[in-house]
């Protein structure tokens, strides 16, 4: 007698789980990133890069279209790699530390570069938790 081992994943309703988990964590995450530069700007630190002012609302945006390429990784990796959790959860590690890198770099004060980089590191706990919970380990 032989027996077949079924070793494909159901990713269909993981992916739908996946992406409205993403969703909801980049909305939160977004609300979070506007929540901390609004403060820091009403502490005194300056939201000018370069001379420019960066809007409150541009946090948001820029933390939501960041997040949503999170997840659409996330996803990816749920079909392709053999522990999904693991390389999501790596991968956006060494993109947060990436990103990190402009901030740094920045025409801006001190101040500035601190609440910057403190935004892009609020974003990543919120979202990166949340979509890795979603994957299988």
């Amino acid at each position: 007698m032989t027996t077949t081992v079924n070793t494909t994943r159901a990713t269909t309703s993981t992916i739908g789980t996946l992406i409205g988990t993403g969703v909801v964590a980049a909305a939160a995450a977004s609300a979070a990133t506007m929540a901390v530069a609004a403060a820091g700007h009403a502490a005194g630190v300056s939201l000018d890069m370069s001379g420019e002012p960066i809007p409150v609302s541009g946090f948001g945006v820029l933390t939501a279209a960041f997040s949503l390429i999170g997840v659409a990784i996330a996803a990816v990796l749920s079909r392709v790699a053999r522990r999904p959790r693991r390389a999501f959860v790596r991968t956006t590690v060494v993109l947060t530390v990436l990103s990190l890198v402009p901030d740094v770099i920045a025409d801006a004060g001190a101040a500035t570069k601190a609440l910057l980089m403190l935004t892009h590191l609020v974003a990543a706990a919120i979202v990166i938790p949340a979509v890795a919970r979603r994957l299988a380990a």
